[in-house]
């Protein structure tokens, strides 16, 4: 089991301590990357394919509400990009 594989499982369990960072690198092995063209918490990440997903950064703290990981979860699997094995 890969790393990116660990931390999809990890998501899909919708824990209340994930961080900004591991949302980042989950969004990432998917192939979406930040794009955010303006300063806020606002935050847009984008595939090549076109896919975008919006989500709110943090703050003060690192730590990402459960209900946005429930929002990109789903997104994700709106998009196809997951499987039943990790819900």
């Amino acid at each position: 089991m890969t790393k990116a594989d660990k931390l999809r499982n990890r998501a899909a369990a919708v824990p209340a301590d994930f961080t900004w960072q591991e949302l980042i690198n989950l969004l990432n092995s998917y192939g979406f990357i930040e794009f955010s063209d303006k300063g806020g918490s606002y935050r847009c990440f984008k595939t090549a394919a076109g896919l975008k997903i919006f989500v709110h950064k943090p703050h003060p703290g690192n730590i990402v509400k459960r209900y946005l990981l429930l929002k990109v979860n789903g997104k994700l699997k709106e998009y196809g990009l997951t499987d039943a094995s990790e819900e």
